[in-house]
């Protein structure tokens, strides 16, 4: 029983089996130590939560269960012959295999944009980010001509998906208080999102929620600059230039985030799996049981695979549901049962508007924003943890504790 990829698909469904009680050696690989609970990253550059919180050992999370984990970068896959070769050389044969390898960042060959651009995807990303922002506060507060100390207060980000508008929520309201602390003027921040389409969070969210985001982000410490309908040329060492409306402009940045897109993995691209059963990406159609088309004994969840019968975005939610529904069909087939359709809801949005500051939409009925909804967002991600080694029970139950007392004043 082999799982190729440790994130939220892939250690749930590691969790599971073990939970289940399955009868044959799992083993998880992945070339990282860490997990990395990617919801969390926010909170991780601001320091609003632990290092060990956002990005636990595998080790420790899988210490008290029966599953091997195996430190190592895949370099092929055989579907044929039922091999997995790591690029040490280590081969390993599967009875069972369960794809979540995710996916990559896309670039669109935008020139520069890989060499000169930070990513927003790892714990790596984002303590590197951070140490980085810090080092610009630091030489601008230094800096007397006002030119070059702008461009290092300066901070562009490509792409409001996600991933770009909770980071550039959370930076508006950090960098300004980080700067104010060595002694520079707040108001000399600036933090500019860039989007190639008219709307941010297009496709990910209604309307109402998209307004709200807005709202909020121009309600920032420093108001977030909004650029849309504005696509990216070229990524240089400390500038950037972008066409809107057919005129192009530069923009001088000493920090410039990529989150504008993603691509199929390459381990993926390179499955001989039929271009009929693969989605323009390249990503493979899954079974309504997660299993790729023509292969039983193969499972795929996370970004890197496509349910066919009920497309859910990629998120931490739904990939945590697909590991559940992955293991539960799996030991189906151990017992030779007939393995179900994955029961997956998305249950709702939880995005990130700033410090302390979140809004939650659930069941696209109930919109709660503000501080209640950062608790609300902080207390679901922090009871989805797979934390055995920490009591954060104990952090959910406060913040559980917090909103009885705002709501029902007890």
């Amino acid at each position: 029983m082999l799982i190729l990829g440790g994130g939220f698909a892939g250690l749930f469904t590691a969790l599971y089996l073990s939970d289940l009680e399955c009868p044959l050696p799992v083993t998880l690989i992945d070339r990282n130590p860490r997990f990395i609970f990617k919801p969390l990253l926010y909170e991780l550059l601001s320091h609003e939560v632990d290092v060990d919180v956002a990005w636990p050992h595998y080790e420790e999370l899988l210490s008290d269960r029966d599953v091997t984990y195996v430190k190592g970068s895949i370099g092929s896959i055989d579907l044929q012959a039922q091999q997995v070769e790591l690029e040490s050389g280590l081969s390993y044969g599967y009875r069972y295999l369960v794809i979540a390898l995710g996916d990559i960042a896309a670039y669109f060959n935008v020139p520069g944009a890989e060499d000169h651009a930070f990513t927003f995807r790892t714990a790596e990303d984002a303590l590197n980010l951070g140490k980085h922002l810090r080092q610009t506060l630091q030489q601008a507060v230094q800096t007397e001509v006002a030119e070059q100390r702008q461009a290092l207060l300066t901070t562009a980000i490509v792409g409001a998906g996600p991933s770009g508008v909770e980071l550039a929520a959370t930076l508006a309201d950090l960098l300004p208080a980080w700067y104010e602390t060595l002694g520079g003027n707040p108001q000399e921040i600036r933090v500019v999102l860039l989007q190639r389409s008219s709307d941010i969070l297009q496709g990910v969210v209604g309307v109402g929620l998209q307004e709200t985001a807005e709202k909020a982000l121009n309600k920032r410490r420093i108001p977030v600059e909004l650029r849309l309908n504005s696509t990216v040329q070229v990524v240089e060492p400390d500038s950037l230039t972008y066409c809107q409306a057919d005129t192009e402009t530069s923009l001088a940045a000493s920090t410039i985030v990529w989150t504008a897109g993603s691509a199929t993995h390459p381990l993926i691209e390179a499955l001989p799996i039929p271009e009929m059963h693969c989605d323009p990406r390249g990503r493979p159609y899954l079974t309504s049981a997660l299993q790729l088309i023509g292969l039983p004994n193969v499972f795929a969840g996370g970004d890197c695979a496509v349910n066919v019968h009920a497309p859910q975005p990629a998120t931490a939610q739904v990939a945590y549901q697909q590991g559940r529904a992955i293991a539960q069909n799996i030991m189906a087939l151990i017992e030779n049962r007939s393995p179900e359709p994955a029961d997956v809801k998305l249950r709702g949005n939880l995005i990130k508007l700033g410090m302390e500051e979140s809004t939650v939409e659930i069941l696209k009925k109930v919109k709660i924003s503000g501080h209640i909804g950062h608790l609300i967002r902080q207390a679901a991600y922090l009871n989805l943890l797979p934390t055995p080694a920490r009591n954060l029970k104990l952090s959910s139950e406060w913040i559980t504790d917090e909103l009885f007392e705002q709501f029902l004043g007890v």
